[in-house]
């Protein structure tokens, strides 16, 4: 199987002097470099993520050959060229040009994709496209360029929502999209079942997504959202909000652990936020409710899952 490349890895077959890395920010399935090259025929190895190129500065005859006969086009400042994951390119330009790379992930791109169309997503091709103008994706690039070099409130969210902008942009206009297997009806397999439920007991304590929930089940996100609500009639989420409040209710009867230590046994972010589930769901505090339930440390305690 052949090796896929990172985006910071592009320089090894691809020279040039870095202008912009939005690598330390660690952004989630989206990221932007900025480069500036001299001319080049560079062949590039496939790729991790899909690449979107957004020309900032200087003019050149582009040609790239990818998977197809080679095409030729005049690019230049808001120019953009889109690459697909996965796909080997041979790239030639003669002028010095500044660019801007976007990364996007193909889990991020599945993610976007199986929302918009209520459907499992196998795979995401991006078009055969050495040049367009599209002021939506050079727009998408200026705004994370600023974040990069600048930042702001709400970093996270911000970024999120670009990175969603920009692939239900893509997918309605440079995209096919290759759907899995047909919805099946009904609920998990006995293994899924008994996988879902012991990585959810095994992880309370930390922070996990649906997409790494629905990988221990061998499903799509959709598919197995659809599934996990047949099984347990309810949400994922409101599935793992009760499994914790039964832990921290367990431990607040047969322990006397503090709070604080009950609520990260849990999984709950902190304290108030134990209190706040508990007054929501139980009506009371957790502290009310160890004082009235409270047994000796050793005697049995029902679980009610």
């Amino acid at each position: 199987m052949t090796k896929l490349i990172k985006p910071e890895e592009l320089p090894r077959w691809v020279p040039g002097d870095v202008t912009i890395d939005s690598g330390p920010l660690d952004w989630n399935g989206i990221s932007l470099r900025g480069y500036r090259y001299a001319p080049s025929d560079v062949e590039v190895p496939a790729m991790q993520t899909y690449m979107i190129v957004v020309y900032r500065d200087g003019a050149t005859p582009m040609t790239r050959r990818c998977g197809a006969p080679w095409r030729s086009e005049h690019v230049a400042p808001v120019s953009v060229s889109l690459l697909t994951h996965a796909a080997p390119s041979h790239w030639r330009w003669s002028e010095e040009i500044a660019v801007s790379h976007l990364y996007l992930s193909p889990r991020a791109v599945a993610a976007v994709a199986e929302d918009v169309f209520g459907r499992d997503v196998d795979r995401v091709e991006l078009f055969d496209v050495l040049k367009v103008e599209d002021p939506v994706l050079a727009a998408i690039a200026t705004q994370l360029e600023a974040e990069a070099i600048q930042g702001g409130l709400g970093g996270t969210l911000y970024t999120d929502a670009l990175r969603n902008q920009l692939g239900i942009h893509i997918l309605r206009n440079y995209a096919d999209v290759h759907f899995k297997a047909p919805f099946v009806a009904g609920g998990f397999t006995v293994r899924q079942r008994k996988a879902v439920r012991d990585f959810i007991e095994a992880n309370l304590d930390h922070a996990f997504t649906l997409a790494e929930l629905a990988e221990v089940a061998k499903l799509g996100v959709f598919h197995f959202g659809c599934k996990f609500r047949t099984e347990f009639g309810c949400t994922p989420h409101a599935y793992l909000l009760h499994r914790r409040i039964e832990t921290a209710k367990r431990q607040l009867t047969a322990s006397l652990l503090p709070l604080k230590a009950i609520a990260a046994n849990a999984g709950f972010a902190d304290q108030s936020h134990m209190t706040r589930l508990f007054r929501r769901f139980l009506g009371v505090t957790p502290a009310e409710f160890r004082r009235a339930t409270s047994t000796r440390p050793g005697d049995p305690v029902k679980d009610t899952i």
